[in-house]
């Protein structure tokens, strides 16, 4: 796995470019483009099959423990509402562990139509509708998966304070959080086996992302699509982007208007309001589809909607490893130390946590040294650790112990119009990416506690639990911590493996099965956000 590339034009960014990123050949790019580049990058929608997409470089993926919602009333697909309180971190001392250091981001998701995004089969796409809703393996069916709307993923992402910048780093402030909507697209004809020709992947990516922060007046600060995007895109401002303190309670909303999806946080304890709105005004768009002998990189201008109206195990994203529409995520699975970090942002010493340090490997990119932290001074990586050891995988997760690790972050079930979610499902994607070990076709060898390089399981993995710390029941992730009333058997909580269907690359229709997840569907929501007798039906 290669540093975080960041594509831009020479000059952009100037030492930090020269120090953190590799440059990229230019498709009509800007003088100061830049672009996220999801085959290397932390935070993006996990793929079901990378080698696939991003060729055969060596990569795992995204860990991304989860919790599904479901619910079969019109809007549930397209309008939700959450409570979250943000964690907080204990004193900055190299010896605790870190919100940072846990997860580079956590994230609420939402499919999204794209009709320039996989399978490119159809033209259009019906916002907020289930007849966007087609899964079958059958090529001869009507509701033939190779017939999908074009789909995109959202993920509206907070990101913590404390460690190294955006960009290129992932901490907008010392002390305060941000959060950004991205939108993740994939240019990919599964039906012919094209891509995106590879001058504008250079460009974008073949994963190409719309990105903007949180705002307080709700315009973009920058152009959100990739094609247009700059320096500035991915730049925090203190004086345009809603920031926020750990420990803030805040209310998430999302839902769909006419100019495009509405991302809107309410900081309750400071008054504060951000919003973001997928909209062609803000600079979103798509990537035109041109795959070779093409050599066009061309940005549509486009607002983002919703893809479906309710959400169940149908509404699926058909090119992603999960199996959701409405989810919270957190990304873990990335941050481990390091002894050395290169000029070019690699790890040349040793790595690993205290007890279990070795020399650094493949997986070790993405990395910072101590004195390039806006406040915890420690050095380390944030690229994808394959050997399951860095410290997301150790017992430093909330468990009470304020005064060394952070708490928990605090979120309740969605409401959707005032309504609970009826069902809802545990689910992690381990199998994608037990690289090596876990056989994808058969499940044999996939764990839900993942394996170290020398075989052994991890040290710890973390579950979501329900607390009755607030006034509404919440969920919260990480180790046993006070106030914690059901954790749904820790681990086991993950549920079975579970077998998806998806598209052959340039089989002209032809399916595989393949085992990307575990996941355990409850028959109901056991942690409800609404009062009882409350909610708009």
């Amino acid at each position: 796995m290669k540093p975080i590339r960041l594509s831009l034009s020479l000059g952009a960014i100037g030492a930090l470019a020269a120090a953190l990123v590799s440059p990229a050949t230019m498709v009509h790019a800007a003088p100061s483009h830049m672009a996220l580049h999801c085959d290397d990058r932390a935070t993006c929608t996990e793929v079901h099959n990378y080698s696939e997409v991003f060729g055969a470089n060596y990569y795992v993926g995204h860990d991304e423990p989860s919790t599904l919602f479901y619910s079969s009333q019109r809007g549930a697909g397209n309008r939700m509402t959450y409570r979250l309180t943000l964690p907080k971190d204990p004193p900055p001392l190299t010896t605790n562990s870190f919100n940072f250091q846990l997860h580079p981001a956590f994230w609420f998701g939402m499919a999204m139509c794209d009709v320039q995004s996989y399978p490119q089969q159809v033209s259009t796409c019906t916002p907020d509708s289930d007849s966007n809703i087609a899964n079958n393996p059958d090529p001869t069916a009507p509701d033939f998966m190779g017939r999908h709307a074009g789909t995109a993923f959202m993920e509206l992402q907070f990101y913590p304070p404390g460690w190294a910048p955006w960009p290129a780093g992932n901490s907008c402030d010392a002390t305060q959080w941000c959060a950004a909507l991205n939108i993740d697209s994939l240019s990919e004809d599964p039906i012919n086996g094209t891509v995106l020709n590879q001058g504008c992947q250079n460009l974008v990516g073949v994963e190409y992302v719309n990105f903007a922060f949180l705002t307080k007046n709700g315009a973009s600060q920058a152009p959100a699509n990739p094609v247009e995007s700059t320096n500035a895109t991915f730049t925090p401002d203190p004086s345009k982007d809603l920031f926020m303190r750990s420990g803030d309670q805040l209310v998430v909303d999302l839902h769909d208007s006419a100019n495009g999806l509405v991302t809107a946080v309410t900081d309750l304890t400071t008054g504060a309001v951000g919003s973001m709105t997928s909209s062609a005004a803000n600079r979103f768009g798509m990537v035109k589809a041109a795959p070779a002998p093409s050599t066009e990189c061309t940005n549509i201008p486009y607002d983002f909607h919703p893809m479906y109206s309710t959400s169940s195990e149908e509404t699926r994203v058909i090119w992603a490893a999960h199996s959701y529409n409405i989810a919270f995520s957190d990304e873990i699975g990335h941050f481990d130390y390091c002894s050395t970090v290169t000029a070019k942002g690699a790890c040349a010493g040793h790595e690993g946590s205290s007890g279990d340090v070795e020399l650094s490997d493949g997986d070790d990119s993405f990395c910072f040294r101590a004195d390039q932290s806006t406040l915890v001074q420690v050095a380390g990586c944030l690229g994808t650790n394959t050997g399951f050891d860095g410290v997301p995988y150790q017992t430093v997760w909330p468990d009470g112990d304020t005064l060394h690790h952070p708490t928990s972050l605090l979120f309740t079930s969605p409401l959707s119009r005032g309504a609970d979610y009826e069902r809802m499902a545990f689910e992690a994607d381990l199998p994608r990416i037990e690289f090596g070990v876990c056989n994808r076709t058969t499940g044999a060898n996939c764990t839900i506690i993942p394996r170290t390089d020398d075989g052994a399981p991890a040290n710890f993995y973390p579950f979501f639990s329900n607390t009755n710390l607030q006034s509404t029941c919440t969920w919260g992730l990480g180790n046993d911590f006070p106030g914690v009333t059901k954790d749904f058997g820790r681990n086991a909580q993950y549920g079975p493996l579970l077998q998806l269907t998806y598209l052959v690359f340039g089989g002209q229709g032809a399916t595989l099965q393949r085992y990307n997840n575990f996941r355990n569907v409850l028959n109901s929501n056991p942690c409800p956000a609404a009062p009882p007798g409350e909610g708009e039906q």
